[in-house]
């Protein structure tokens, strides 16, 4: 990946793409657009998925999510924050 590169999707583009492959509610694909000013389990988002989530983003961001991190994070915003935190 060319970091910087002007054409390298957004942190918040990233996590859409990732929400719309890996997650659903009742058997649905999450409603679009995704509100980032809520959490997962607001809109639905079961806990234990909402972990696996967290493991397919540590993967695709090459970041390290710790239970604590994790428990911060309140709002799909404060990943987006705490992804770009970690990757400056």
């Amino acid at each position: 990946m060319n970091r910087g590169n002007e054409f390298m999707a957004s942190t918040e583009d990233r996590i859409r793409t990732l929400l719309a492959e890996n997650l659903e509610v009742d058997g649905k694909p999450l409603p679009q657009p995704v509100d980032f000013s809520m959490g997962l389990t607001d809109v639905g988002v079961s806990s234990m998925d909402v972990v696996a989530f967290a493991k397919v983003i540590a993967q695709e961001f090459d970041v390290e999510f710790t239970p604590e991190i994790c428990a911060g994070l309140d709002t799909l915003n404060d990943l987006v924050k705490c992804l770009e935190g970690q990757m400056s």
